[in-house]
């Protein structure tokens, strides 16, 4: 949970600054409040245990009691938690704690539709980096609370050979070659994944046993489908490009293992929720 501490840590030092001079010009000190977090719209909650650290780190004597967990299903009108404590302290945290629930809501509430859209299929719907600068942690959190999966975590944990590198080595080949060299030499564990753009391309690197996935990248789903037969099982297979609920039902159907979609994180609407004292 270290990288949840440093984003809280720093989402708190932006808001409350100097301190919440409103709040201490109201509240003199012993007041107590009772609130309750209420969702305005229907989706899939994430964020609770966020929320349980944020009122922690603001002020370890308010209680804080979800009535729902993470990944739960609401409905409009719906309690998700309570919280009492300090009246001064709630306030403070107030905007932190929405801001976390309600983009994470709105990353699970996103992530379950994708999820649900090919649940007849093998597919699983994956995650991408295409992330707020800083949130990473916790918008893949959401997305796996949504029932996606993550697709790496950043440049560390995977080879992923894109038309940019490849264009840099020279040809797929030699991409391959110098992915698998490093990490021989460097004793990492990492799997390789390359980008192909054609049928031509998907044979290339099908002659190497040391890629693990490849990703098609922007095929129509009729590629798709022969590159499925193509592969016949020797590696994993990722569609991805302009992927959305229209199309995801389709691209699972011809047979693909997984299907990327930077839309869960990049353009994602939050989930309204409301904190309102009782």
């Amino acid at each position: 949970m270290d990288e949840l501490h440093k984003l809280i840590t720093l989402a708190l030092h932006e808001d409350v600054g100097r301190g919440d001079i409103t709040t201490e010009a109201i509240y003199s000190g012993s007041e107590l409040a009772k609130a309750e977090f209420v969702a305005k719209e229907d989706g899939i909650i994430a964020g609770i245990q966020v929320a349980k650290h944020v009122f922690s780190e603001v002020d370890e004597s308010i209680r804080f009691d979800p009535v729902v967990k993470d990944g739960a299903r609401v409905q409009r009108g719906d309690i998700i938690a309570t919280v009492s404590g300090p009246a001064g302290s709630l306030l403070t945290a107030e905007r932190t704690v929405l801001n976390f629930m309600q983009r994470m809501s709105g990353i699970a509430t996103k992530s379950r539709l994708f999820a649900d859209a090919i649940s007849h299929t093998k597919a699983k719907v994956l995650d991408t980096r295409k992330t707020i600068p800083g949130h990473r942690f916790t918008d893949k959190w959401a997305v796996k609370l949504g029932g996606g999966e993550n697709h790496r975590i950043g440049l560390y944990d995977r080879y992923l050979i894109k038309e940019n590198h490849i264009s840099v080595a020279g040809s797929i080949q030699a991409a391959i070659e110098n992915c698998v060299a490093h990490r021989k030499s460097n004793k990492l564990s990492a799997q390789i994944e390359i980008e192909v753009t054609s049928l031509e391309e998907l044979r290339t690197a099908l002659e190497f046993s040391d890629v693990d996935y490849i990703m098609l990248d922007n095929m129509s789903v009729e590629l798709m489908k022969e590159a499925v037969s193509i592969t016949a099982g020797r590696c994993k297979l990722e569609a991805s490009g302009n992927v959305n609920l229209e199309t995801i039902a389709a691209i699972a159907e011809t047979g693909v293992d997984f299907i990327s979609v930077g839309a869960l994180t990049h353009s994602v609407k939050a989930l309204d929720i409301s904190l309102l004292f009782r």
